[in-house]
């Protein structure tokens, strides 16, 4: 298997962030509200998809 260094960069610092708050999704998802809170020019926001047309049956 190939390695992507990329790949491996992201995964050690995911890694890393989810130790900081001891693998508490509770506690890393109030960290990242409240980084959106402190930078929103780097939030980016796409306009709603448009209904998509399901067949029924």
């Amino acid at each position: 298997m190939i390695t992507d260094p990329i790949v491996e960069e992201v995964r050690r610092i995911r890694q890393e962030y989810a130790a900081r708050f001891n693998y508490e999704i509770r506690a890393m998802a109030q960290d990242l509200k409240k980084r959106e809170q402190e930078h929103p020019e780097r939030l980016v926001s796409f306009p709603p998809k448009p209904p998509r047309n399901r067949k029924i049956g």
